[in-house]
């Protein structure tokens, strides 16, 4: 068994090169060792005690927004997937496995909250209705496993290959989360029930777990092989560190890659099961840590190769200088002059300034999990001033919870301010506004609500089998201050949530463009296109998960490393990050589309229109506020 001491080793040497303010931690082995000092609140200073009491009196229609969440999941299932198939048909490979991530999540909600299925009497929960729902959507589940095209992502880009990961492990949770819930043996003799049954025998059959647990060790094992095969993208002869994104181009160290890479990591330290299947595809030792003598041995739970992998992701990342002046992550790092055969640069010194929300979203996972293994106030602190930078750039004020411009006074038909995520306190893409969108830019928004759900989760004390003392009176400070955080981002995910409902159709779809849902009733005339939406142009910026990556020398080598069929993808394809030698997808327009400048009064039918990655950003919305906004 894993020792945290290792943990604390690790954290250690981390704590040292980031220079964090953390004397010690609120988790250690020893309550000799220091005497934490909890953070007095994670919220601005500018929040005073009577903004926090107006927090704290928010109530919410329970039964309602619950209604909403279901019929979200339904429309989801319902309308984009084919059981036939075991996949959502119109999905590309990563958002497919985004998608089974979201699907997941909000089943796992569900199961949490069985008190809003009281049956017609008003006095019982139905527990029909509750397990037939569940097990609708876990057998869907189970057939995304044989759906999904897994040799196919094998050979896409890492980042594409962690969506696997982090996908199975949430698919983990909610086997486990309902089987802990309604399936723990009770130890009474069932078969009193049935007389004449053998005691035994009968008791065996009848005090299961809950069948889905039969899964877990080919769900574990998928994620296990894909973290494998991801963590070759770690390299260490480039900027000091970091994931490249696309072992096939120039290198390049992106945010999401080494994000996910963080996420999926201590993820898999928490809620890994074990692995004892040493096939197929595996090739151990791995990229990580080729020199750890345990790599060539069989996964287990507590794995410390997943906590020093997040550890070092972690250092990395943060060292990177991968934040702008609003401090937002921007995309990523070249390497200039990597082609130049008498430049021996190899900095990470050539930053793409593109902002995307999920950039800001897949980290918070990471910062929570490395809180829960380590206690260290930091990664709490990091997560909070990351998500209060995001809801300031999309025009919305915490001090005065409501939107920076005051929405009685919007003008007809123009649009209002860009803020850096949004405008009105409504989070939006660049690509939005101007419905030009590709599937990757559609699933975003909702990656963000998802993982800012994982990070808003009460805290915590640790796992009984990390043996680890918890120093009370910190611990309690710090919870009640991160609950109190949390708690003050509802009435913007409120904002929002408002806003989107008003983009879904008769069908119950959600549009991509959640602000339109404000300024329907204000705009006369045509939509806005891009070169109108009011977000200033930065030459440094590369919008290349909408636009495709650019066929010049800061993305490919002269010599082309993708097959002469294979140009830079159109709009709407994927020809960017498919395997080498695949000839190259057609564009096609999925059901139901609008092309772009027609049906004008519907801004969300232009572009690519209502798909399941729209769907999934509703979706991940709704859970958001389902959970932050019942946060005591």
């Amino acid at each position: 068994m894993f020792r945290i001491v290792l943990g604390c080793i690790l954290w250690a040497s981390v704590a040292v090169s980031f220079t964090l303010p953390d004397k010690c931690t609120v988790f250690s082995e020893s309550h000799n060792e220091c005497n934490p000092v909890a953070p007095a609140s994670f919220l601005p200073a500018f929040q005073d005690t009577a903004f926090k009491s107006k927090i704290r009196s928010e109530h919410t229609d329970g039964s309602s927004l619950f209604a909403d969440l279901l019929e979200a999941l339904n429309v989801t299932q319902s309308e984009f997937f084919a059981p036939w198939l075991g996949t959502w048909p119109d999905a590309i490979d990563w958002t497919a496995a985004v998608i089974g991530t979201h699907v997941s999540g909000a089943t796992r909600s569900i199961s949490q909250d069985p008190i809003f299925f009281i049956s017609n009497d008003h006095d019982t929960i139905n527990w029909r209705w509750t397990s037939n729902l569940v097990d609708k959507y876990f057998t869907q589940l189970v057939g995304y496993y044989f759906g999904q095209d897994a040799f196919a992502i094998r050979n896409e880009a890492y980042d594409d290959m962690l969506w696997v990961v982090l996908g199975w492990l949430e698919t983990i949770k909610l086997v486990n989360t309902y089987d802990e819930l309604y399936f723990t043996p009770v130890g009474a003799n069932l078969s009193e029930a049935a007389p004449g049954a053998a005691d035994e025998a009968f008791d065996e059959i009848i005090n299961q777990p809950y069948h889905g647990t039969t899964w877990l060790p080919a769900f574990s094992h998928r994620a296990r092989i894909f973290w494998d095969l991801a963590s070759r993208g770690w390299d260490t002869k480039l900027c000091n560190g970091g994931m490249i994104w696309n072992p096939r181009l120039l290198p390049y160290k992106n945010a999401i890659t080494n994000e996910l890479f963080i996420a999926a990591s201590i993820s898999m330290y928490f809620h890994f099961p074990g692995d004892d299947n040493e096939s197929p595809f595996s090739d151990r030792p791995d990229n990580f840590n080729p020199t750890d003598p345990d790599s060539d041995r069989s996964s287990g739970p507590r794995d410390a190769r997943y906590l020093k992998a997040a550890v070092e992701g972690y250092r990395w990342l943060r060292n990177s200088n991968m934040t702008n002046e609003q401090g937002l992550f921007v995309d990523g790092f070249h390497i200039s002059g990597y082609l130049d055969e008498n430049n021996n640069n190899t900095r990470c010194d050539a930053r793409d300034e593109m902002v995307f929300t999920y950039n800001q979203g897949v980290i918070l996972t990471g910062q929570r999990g490395l809180w829960d293994a380590t206690g260290a106030p930091s990664f709490l602190k990091d997560g909070h001033r990351l998500i209060q930078n995001v809801i300031k750039a999309t025009g919305y004020d915490l001090k005065s919870d409501s939107p920076i411009e005051d929405l009685s006074e919007l003008k007809a038909s123009v649009l209002p301010r860009w803020h850096g995520l949004g405008r009105l306190g409504i989070m939006e893409e660049y690509c939005d506004a101007s419905a030009t969108c590709s599937q990757d830019g559609q699933t975003f928004k909702g990656i963000f609500f998802h993982h800012l759900t994982a990070f808003c989760a009460p805290l915590e004390t640790p796992p009984a089998d990390l043996k680890l003392l918890v120093h009370d009176r910190a611990f309690t400070q710090i919870s009640r201050s991160h609950a109190e955080a949390c708690k003050s981002y509802s009435g913007w995910l409120r904002h929002n949530v408002l806003a989107a409902l008003e983009t879904r159709d008769a069908s119950g779809r959600f549009g991509q463009w959640w602000t339109a849902g404000l300024l329907a009733g204000a705009w006369t005339g045509a939509w806005p296109t891009r070169a109108d939406d009011k977000i200033p142009d930065d030459p440094d910026a590369t919008d290349y998960r909408n636009y495709g990556v650019p066929d010049n020398a800061a993305w490919r080598s002269s010599v082309s490393m993708l097959a002469p069929a294979q140009t830079p993808r159109k709009y709407g394809s994927r020809e960017d990050q498919i395997p080498l030698g695949r000839a190259a997808e057609q564009e096609q327009t999925p059901p139901g589309t609008v092309k772009r400048g027609h049906n004008a009064k519907d801004p969300n039918n232009r572009g690519r229109a209502r798909t399941v990655e729209t769907q999934s950003g509703g979706l991940g919305l709704l859970r958001a506020y389902w959970h932050i906004s019942r946060i005591p």
